[in-house]
């Protein structure tokens, strides 16, 4: 799924299963739902491939035991799958996900009529453990950001580019995936805000401040039309070819800029989305609005960032309080 969502399996994971290596029928329903998921749930690609890469698993299983269609899933198969994920040694979080995959996919058979009953209704599933998320220190995003605008320097685009996507990922905490996405038009220059298309396509309006707005004015001025070529499209972001810049990409600027903060953790676009919400919580804002901002479907996803900074509060404690 999505890295919020959970994150990866360290043991590994399963090789991924062709469609025609399952039972012709079995391949045939596995079609249909990445329709479904893609058509009518609009659902991105990332999350359509790793719903149909979990299924197709749990079908390989099924066909093994015997199955020919999915109409046939039962409970018993359903928990022997889960049951061979952990003798391999997938972990809880995995464990969670693909139950989360198996019982989507069995509920949507028996809602479409083609299976009988939903087995999945009575499959449990370990709880998922929410690790806390590693996240800079406000002096080392503000040391971050320091150092990329000194490379900036010489005014080159990529550098201003570069700062401009900095100061915008930690403004505002949005995804990455969200960052590349991004037109000209949905920054509001005189409003500062950025209109932002995220998961399942809900739009939001996220303000940024004025260290950020200086940086995006600085690249549209003086950056982006170096990089610009008859393919840009509206892109906000360009590559050094002059397309819409790839999300490994800002993960590399990312992480390689990171290591010029001395002690700072390695960290990704999500650290940032991480550090911003966790800096908000400490500056006084209320989880309601950080859930907004973010566009956290649950605020149980939210939540998680109190206890990062409820955490920072107590190692304080202990260090300073002579009854501690």
């Amino acid at each position: 799924m999505t890295q919020e969502a959970g994150g990866a399996d360290v043991t590994g994971e399963d090789p991924v299963v062709q469609p025609d290596a399952l039972p012709e029928p079995m391949a045939r329903v596995l079609g249909a739902y990445e329709r479904h998921l893609a058509a009518e749930r609009d659902l991105s690609p990332h999350s359509v491939r790793a719903y149909v890469t979990d299924v197709a698993g749990l079908l390989e299983h099924a066909a093994r035991l015997g199955c020919t269609d999915a109409a046939e899933l039962d409970l018993r198969t359903l928990r022997s799958w889960l049951a061979k994920q952990q003798t391999l040694g997938r972990s809880r979080t995995t464990l969670a996900r693909r139950a989360t995959a198996a019982r989507v996919f069995t509920a949507w058979l028996a809602r479409t009529g083609r299976a009988p009953a939903d087995p999945g209704t009575s499959l449990g599933s370990p709880k998922a453990h929410r690790t806390l998320p590693a996240v800079l220190r406000v002096d080392e995003a503000e040391e971050l950001i320091r150092t990329a605008a000194e490379r900036a320097d010489d005014g080159s685009p990529v550098g201003l580019r570069d700062v401009a996507m900095l100061e915008l990922l930690y403004a505002t905490g949005i995804r990455v995936g969200e960052l590349v996405g991004l037109d000209v038009d949905d920054v509001d220059r005189d409003r500062f805000v950025v209109r932002v298309l995220g998961k399942g396509r809900k739009e939001r309006s996220v303000p940024f401040g004025r260290p950020a707005a200086r940086a995006l004015d600085f690249w549209l001025r003086h950056g982006r039309p170096h990089l610009l070529v008859d393919g840009s499209g509206p892109a906000l972001f360009l590559g050094a070819r002059g397309r819409r810049i790839d999300p490994r990409a800002v993960r590399t600027l990312v992480h390689r800029r990171i290591a010029d903060v001395p002690g700072a953790p390695d960290i990704g676009p999500h650290g940032l989305r991480h550090s911003a919400a966790t800096h908000l919580l400490e500056g006084g804002a209320d989880l309601r609005s950080v859930q907004e901002l973010l566009g956290h479907a649950s605020l149980a996803t939210t939540q998680l960032y109190t206890h990062v900074t409820t955490d920072r509060l107590r190692r304080a404690y202990q260090q300073a309080h002579p009854r501690a």
